[in-house]
């Protein structure tokens, strides 16, 4: 892959900032080599790797600033690179929120490379493929399905002795599995930083089954039900949630953090009190780089919600200097508390309620009430007495991640979540909550 150790991207960021002439300069090099499979009505249609490599140089005079990318690293490109980003700059208006390049920090290391999920190859992609479109030929199913890995690097550096180099490694899967018909349907996606917790078989058995469990769905006029949402089902509307704890918005009025009088939500208990929420960048699931990218600051361990209290606000450094307080970093993964039962224990205590396993098409209704709507998909059941008894056609909600986690009966074993259908990575637990709104049925399988 185009890749670099640490003390080959030091030598090209000492290079860089050497060749400037700014008050002012910021750098920062990512490589990466991401392989995939694709395959479609039980045959593989596309399969590749990619390889690239890219340098990208903010300088600043005063606070005016300038941004330059290369994809060449030998020196008069890196040269012709800073001598850009410093035209730039000089044309550029200043910005009246500019904050100067960041002190010097400490950054601990996180466990973001697997040497076995660096070791993926095309052989292994297509024992991927092949797994699913065999099992879904066993059972008289068309399968669609998506398998990406990637091994990169990110390095940063600035003037004022900022520097910090990571390896990292993820995959990510996502399978729909329908009866010939089209009738009946079932959705599974898995994530890793670790290949060995990957497995294709027992994924595409479960999207299995719920396609083949689905047939023959029934209409269940709209309301309020008991439902029992997946993991899946949950981690982009709450995704929306959890991108809202800015204190910005909140202060400013924007957002549902907000309070009358320019004030804020912080301290209030806006949820359920078994709802615990942090982001850890160490955490051994869904570690994350020890800076955040945007503002280079030291990312650590912060509650976001403790026993259903909101615990504390992201604070960009322009908003914490106006407001006296401390600079955050942005978080890069999301961990919400559960507890130790598995989804079919969930459906086991159930009386009367509906499973989702896919929320899909989500769209912002409110923001003040962080109201959304969107679909269920692939695999929507209907439980009496503890079992599945039938298919359900699928819904349209309206609903609040606020009001979802207010409504809380009960929470099952925590479960990773990734891809690109949400905003950060995320350890979710599945969820049993009274009084969800469907609001009308839908066609969708």
């Amino acid at each position: 892959m185009k890749s670099l150790n640490q003390e080959q991207a030091k030598r090209i960021t000492d290079r860089v900032l050497s060749l400037s002439k700014a008050d002012e300069c910021t750098v920062g090099i990512e490589g990466s080599r991401v392989g995939n499979v694709r395959f479609a009505r039980n045959s593989v249609s596309t399969a590749g790797l990619t390889e690239d490599m890219q340098l990208v140089v903010r300088v600043a005079f005063g606070k005016r600033s300038g941004t330059a990318v290369i994809n060449e690293f030998d020196d008069k490109s890196l040269e012709k690179a800073v001598r850009r980003a410093e035209e730039l700059a000089k044309l550029a208006p200043e910005n009246p929120e500019f904050m100067p390049a960041i002190a010097k920090q400490e950054y601990r290391a996180t466990t973001t490379f697997v040497p076995k999920t660096a070791a993926i190859d095309p052989d292994f992609r297509a024992e991927v493929a092949a797994t699913c479109i065999e099992l879904a030929r066993k059972n008289k199913l068309v399968t669609a399905g998506f398998f990406t890995d990637s091994t990169r690097f990110s390095t940063i550096a600035n003037s004022n002795g900022v520097f910090g180099h990571q390896d990292f490694t993820d995959l990510s899967f996502s399978l729909t599995a329908r009866t010939e018909d089209g009738r009946g349907s079932g959705w599974v996606t898995r994530s890793a930083v670790d290949a060995a917790r990957f497995d294709a078989r027992e994924a595409a058995e479960i999207a299995i089954e719920k396609a083949l469990r689905s047939v023959e769905a029934r209409a269940l006029e709209p309301g309020r039900y008991t439902v029992i949402l997946e993991p899946a089902a949950t981690s982009e509307i709450l995704g929306n949630m959890f991108g809202a704890f800015d204190a910005r918005s909140a202060d400013e009025g924007r957002s549902f953090l907000s309070k009358a009088g320019g004030k804020n939500r912080l301290g209030d208990k806006l949820f359920d009190s078994q709802v615990n929420i942090w982001a850890d960048p160490w955490d051994k699931d869904v570690p994350v780089a020890p800076w955040d990218n945007e503002s280079l600051l030291a990312r650590e361990r912060t509650e976001l919600v403790k026993d259903g209290r909101v615990a504390s606000l992201d604070y960009s450094r322009y908003w914490a200097q106006k407001t006296g307080k401390r600079a955050t970093a942005g978080h890069g993964n999301m961990i919400m508390a559960g507890g130790t039962k598995s989804l079919e224990e969930l459906i086991e205590g159930t009386k009367k309620g509906i499973v989702v396993t896919r929320t899909w098409y989500i769209r912002m209704v409110d923001p003040q009430s962080l109201l959304l709507t969107g679909l269920t998909r692939d695999g929507t059941f209907y439980v009496e007495n503890g079992k599945i008894k039938y298919p359900l056609k699928n819904f349209r909600f309206n609903e609040s991640p606020v009001t979802i986690l207010n409504n809380i009966d009960e929470l099952g074993k925590p479960q990773i979540i990734g891809g690109d259908e949400v905003p950060f990575q995320m350890v979710l637990p599945p969820m049993k909550v009274r009084d969800f709104n469907f609001t009308s049925l839908s066609d969708a399988v």
